[in-house]
């Protein structure tokens, strides 16, 4: 065998030299070619192709590719060598075959789909199906020009059994840095199906903590940018992810694919953009701290929180309802007189409004409405008898047209919605009558106290933006190409619906888990909530059950709170890299702060690049915070107000974790007075224990929840 794997590494080493000097012969002539900086069309396109492959051919002279297939194509009767990259390398001379094959290439998924057996290989191309036999599957690790390892996955003709997981586990046990890495060389069967799914599908993808299911969801825009270049856009795709530290935390995964312009940003940003609202939010802190600091998750005296009343289609309907009720009410009473003897009567401008222009929403009907009014001024002035009569006419007709515009209802989002909440201002009693009864009541008084105050919460902007759709409409300008919404639990049913109205072809990548559903005061309970907004044509789901995040060891752990604490819960399948054990840890609480302390130093001097702890409250990760600088060591604070997660040591309350990895963890707290027996303090632990990628430890004072002490027996 080892003569085998010598064999592989020479070989490979001599195909490595052979396509670095091809792309760095061909980059170098780029390079010496003249920047055309003219203004000639045609050359400034040429250019512009040029410099796409002087930036192609610079990434793949560093890492050109990452595997290799080695496919005999049905009544070819040749076996080729295929190699495979991050970015395709066109050969200079013919060839059946690229020296690089871009990984999103028709031929590039056998590389993903293909996991070994000695029957026939398929894949779907343009021109129909291609099958043929699969001889050799070969994954290479090249870093900086350097071939550093060779891997065979599958082979055909040897004698040796391939183990398929032998690559995956050995990149696995990397450490983690600050940003969130491609895994382009190493993505499985069933993520691969993900990534080339039809881009015309709202897909719905259940991903268990550890799946992948946010770097899946990246590498299917970079598919999606090669299958449908000519239909879709980087600029006009988006990723809304829950704040603006993940967004920094992935970050780099496009740019390492090749991809960039793509939006990124959170739903709040992005609605107060398109509102052109400058009005800050109240503090996400404080809702935070209401459902999070007091140790369980809160019961209200309503039926149900106002995050789900206000996220649900029922709220929708009613807004589309309340706007409906504004038509009858929208043209001022009265004839319109710019001076006297002239006059305008009510029943043309309603026949303007109701008939005219009845396709347009409402504000741009009322644009409509006065230009048309402006016309018929400027109609009538022109039959003025003289100079003197036309000035005076005009000097009046000015006047009077503001001051009838002023008598239209004010078509924006913000105070149409004031006046749903304030049940008064410029609705007709019975309209406002019949509006405030639509709304359960402890929802009406909490919402009017908040507008009174001018306070708006993140839960009042999908009413915002819907309200403006609906006076409004959808701007061609607004519309996504495709729209990915990340931790999308925490979504609901009306963001889902809202944004359906701004992407073209239900072209939808909605990743998230339930069983970290700890905003459930907000978010959906079941998928089918989302899925269930699009015909069965449209829609698709997925099931992500393999965890290549953890150890089985803190899989296993992290499983069986699920089981025993949520007794639900979608448990993760370990790939097989065993660490090393859990460990929970007491402590006398006289030397809590201490023992933390202690904790955290072993961890450091570890090999680690990334080491967090995790707290119950925002309030004990400020006051650890403290403790860990003052003892001298350089700890990052994250507080859900930071824009960059900068890796290193860290402190942050367990519920703002979500989505970031660490490869050490420390639960801080794990007792059973901050985390308590209902299924939501066990889903707000299983998120903690699952962030930790190498080594997970449960520091406590001794009493522990159910959940976890069946483990410490």
């Amino acid at each position: 065998m080892e003569n085998e794997f010598q064999s592989a590494y020479q070989e490979e080493q001599h195909r490595l030299s052979l396509a670095m000097e091809e792309i760095d012969r061909r980059l170098e002539r780029l390079r010496n070619t003249p920047v055309y900086t003219g203004h000639d069309f045609t050359e400034q396109v040429l250019e512009s192709a040029r410099e796409e492959k002087r930036q192609a051919l610079a990434k793949s002279s560093q890492e050109p590719y990452f595997g290799r297939m080695d496919f005999d194509e049905r009544g070819r009767g040749q076996r080729k060598p295929l190699y495979i990259g991050k970015i395709g390398v066109e050969r200079e001379e013919t060839s059946a075959y690229p020296l690089v094959i871009d990984w999103r290439a028709p031929i590039a998924s056998l590389f993903y789909s293909f996991t070994g057996g000695e029957e026939t290989a398929s894949y779907e191309a343009p021109e129909g199906t291609i099958e043929g036999l699969v001889y050799l599957k070969r994954n290479v690790v090249i870093r900086k020009k350097i071939l550093e390892r060779v891997a065979d996955t599958y082979n055909r003709e040897s004698d040796e059994p391939a183990v398929s997981d032998e690559f995956l586990v050995y990149r696995l046990g990397e450490n983690k840095d600050n940003r969130l890495r491609d895994i382009v060389s190493t993505i499985q069967a069933e993520q691969d199906q993900i990534i080339r799914a039809a881009k015309n599908t709202a897909l719905v993808i259940q991903g268990v903590a550890g799946s992948g299911k946010t770097t899946v969801a990246l590498h299917r825009l970079a598919f999606l940018l090669y299958q449908y270049k000519d239909q879709v856009s980087a600029d006009k795709m988006v990723i809304f992810a829950p704040n603006h530290m993940f967004l920094d935390y992935i970050s780099d995964v496009l740019p390492e694919l090749g991809v960039g312009n793509i939006q990124q940003s959170t739903f709040a940003d992005w609605a107060l953009d398109l509102l052109g609202l400058d009005l800050p939010l109240a503090d996400p802190a404080e809702t935070l701290s209401y459902w999070f600091e007091s140790g369980s998750l809160r019961k209200e005296s309503m039926d149900e929180p106002p995050g789900r009343f206000k996220g649900s289609v029922h709220f929708m309907e009613l807004l589309q309802a309340f706007v409906e009720r504004l038509e009858p009410i929208s043209v001022p009473e009265g004839d319109f007189s710019p001076w006297d003897g002239a006059v305008l009567p009510q029943a043309e401008i309603l026949n303007w409004f109701n008939e005219e222009y009845k396709p347009y929403p409402l504000a741009k009907r009322k644009e409509r409405v006065l230009a048309r009014v402006h016309r018929w001024i400027e109609m009538e002035l022109k039959k003025s008898p003289s100079a003197a009569a036309l000035k005076e006419r005009k000097k009046k007709a000015g006047t009077r047209e503001k001051a009838y515009a002023k008598k239209w209802p004010q078509y924006d989002a913000l105070t149409l919605y004031k006046q749903l909440f304030q049940a008064a201002k410029g609705l007709p009693a019975d309209t406002a009558a019949e509006m405030k009864a639509s709304l359960p009541t402890a929802i009406f008084k909490t919402t009017q106290s908040d507008l009174r105050k001018q306070i708006i919460r993140e839960e009042d902007l999908t009413a915002l933006v819907y309200l403006h759709v609906l006076i409004h409409e959808v701007e061609s300008s607004q519309r996504f190409d495709h729209v990915v919404i990340d931790e999308a639990q925490d979504f609901s049913p009306f963001h889902i619906a809202l944004l359906d109205l701004f992407v073209k072809g239900h072209s939808f990548t909605i990743l998230g888990d339930l069983s970290q559903g700890i905003h459930e005061y907000r978010g959906v309970h079941a998928w089918e909530e989302m899925s269930s907004l699009f015909a069965p044509e449209h829609t698709g789901y997925f099931a992500l059950t393999r965890s290549y995040r953890s150890t089985l060891e803190i899989i296993e752990f992290a499983n069986t709170i699920l089981e025993q604490g949520v007794r639900g819960g979608i448990t993760a399948v370990p790939v097989f890299r065993s660490g090393d054990p859990v460990r929970t840890m007491s402590y006398d609480s006289s030397v809590r702060e201490q023992s933390l302390l202690t904790a955290l130093k072993e961890l450091s001097s570890k090999e680690y690049r990334t080491v967090s702890v995790l707290t119950r409250t925002l309030k004990e990760a400020v006051e650890l915070h403290e403790v860990f600088t003052s003892a001298g060591l350089d700890v990052n604070l994250i507080d859900g107000g930071k824009k960059q997660y900068e890796g290193g040591l860290s402190v942050l309350p367990v519920y703002l974790s979500k989505g970031l990895e660490f490869d050490a963890v420390i639960v801080a707290d794990a007792d059973h007075e901050h985390y308590g027996e209902r299924a939501w303090d066990a889903k707000l632990l299983y998120v903690g224990c699952t962030r930790a990628l190498h080594e997970l430890w449960l520091l406590h004072d001794g009493s522990l929840p159910s959940y976890v002490q069946a483990q410490t027996e």
